[in-house]
């Protein structure tokens, strides 16, 4: 990402991610989860962050946030990301990458696309293949599932945009193509996730003007 985007835009929502190395399994016990849970409570201890949805699969995770100011995103993700790999070498005793590199963040509109964002981050195990799960809440390591007992979990924060009463029954309703594709569309261009003229306001403000040009060379008349 540019300069202007890393540097995170407080007061808006972002879509953050990040994946193993060469997609390799991060988190291989309850123990791995639970203490990424907890590492989630200390970073808002030492700076305050809103958290609005989360879900930790074997191999990658998926946070939304939203910054109260400019650059809070890129300190608290810095210190979340830096802690987990030095617990994860001391506890497995190994070296090397952990994280495929940088979290990715991409802004979303406050309105419907932000519900359809936590939306997609609680439904990840579902369809997750590797995961025999029919119902996300059964998923303990996501912000709509129960952990185990004595497990410390991050508390949400209200979100600008409500979930509604039938949040749970929402999520566990099948996505359709043209849901899972616009946002996957987001991750995969380091795109805005929100309507047209938001997107493009957006892009501009925090220098994203390539993720909105069409890939591919220009067409030739």
């Amino acid at each position: 990402m540019p300069r202007t985007a890393r540097a995170s835009v407080g007061g808006m929502a972002y879509h953050v991610l990040n994946r193993g190395n060469g997609r390799s399994e991060v988190f291989h016990k309850q123990d791995d989860y639970a203490s990424f849970l907890k590492l989630l409570c200390e970073a808002s201890e030492r700076l305050p962050m809103r958290l609005l949805a989360y879900c930790l699969m074997p191999n990658h995770f998926h946070l939304v946030l939203w910054p109260w100011e400019d650059g809070d995103l890129s300190r608290w993700m810095q210190w979340l990301l830096t802690s987990h790999v030095r617990r994860y070498h001391r506890h497995y005793q190994s070296s090397g990458h952990v994280w495929q590199g940088r979290f990715k963040a991409f802004p979303i509109e406050e309105d419907d696309h932000l519900l359809a964002v936590m939306r997609y981050v609680e439904r990840n195990p579902v369809r997750a293949m590797s995961i025999p799960i029919r119902k996300a809440q059964r998923w303990p390591w996501s912000s709509i599932g129960t952990p185990p007992k004595k497990i410390d979990r991050p508390q949400l924060d209200v979100s600008p945009v409500p979930r509604g009463k039938n949040w749970l029954r929402w999520v566990n309703q099948p996505q359709t193509e043209a849901e899972l594709k616009a946002v996957r569309e987001s991750v995969n261009r380091d795109r805005p996730f929100g309507g047209e003229s938001w997107q493009k306001e957006t892009a501009k403000r925090l220098g994203l003007e390539h993720s909105m040009r069409p890939r591919g060379r220009p067409r030739k008349d």
